[in-house]
């Protein structure tokens, strides 16, 4: 379809091979899937580049790496623990996590070096464009450009 990046497992395997060896096809297009949550993958999408290896097919598999890593990091199961460590100990050994940040969030994608990257990647897309309306000039003699 015009517009929509489709998944291809072999080009995302190559990229990632870290991933792939441990991640199925079918799951990772499950993945992709879930990756279009994060980056638009319709023919409205501000990433207008939906080509193979374009700017939106780039971006699509990095989110998919993101959640591939997040889910199953190399090959062992998710870990259980969510968010940043935020103290350890040794003795014992003790830790806890912080998780206050929701899916989709700056700190969410900064779990991975996937997310970061993408995270990176998409900063142009995240900052507000203002565009001015034109203004016209109103004249009491002339209100819509007539003439006297």
């Amino acid at each position: 379809m015009n517009g929509i990046v489709a998944f291809n497992y072999d080009n995302w395997a190559l990229r990632y091979p870290e991933l792939a060896q441990y991640v199925t096809s079918t799951v990772a297009q499950l993945y992709f899937n879930e990756a279009g949550l994060y980056c638009d993958n319709t023919a409205s999408s501000p990433i207008t580049d939906w080509t193979v290896g374009g700017q939106r097919d780039m971006l699509l598999q990095m989110v998919t790496a993101h959640i591939a890593a997040l889910n199953a990091a190399l090959g062992t199961p998710s870990a259980p623990l969510v968010g940043r460590i935020a103290s350890a100990g040794q003795g014992s050994v003790n830790v806890s996590v912080q998780n206050d940040y929701l899916p989709g969030s700056a700190q969410w994608f900064q779990q991975t070096k996937y997310g970061s990257a993408f995270w990176g990647a998409t900063k142009q897309f995240r900052s507000f464009r203002y565009v001015a309306k034109h203004r016209r000039n109103m004249d009491a003699y002339r209100p819509f450009g007539w003439s006297h």
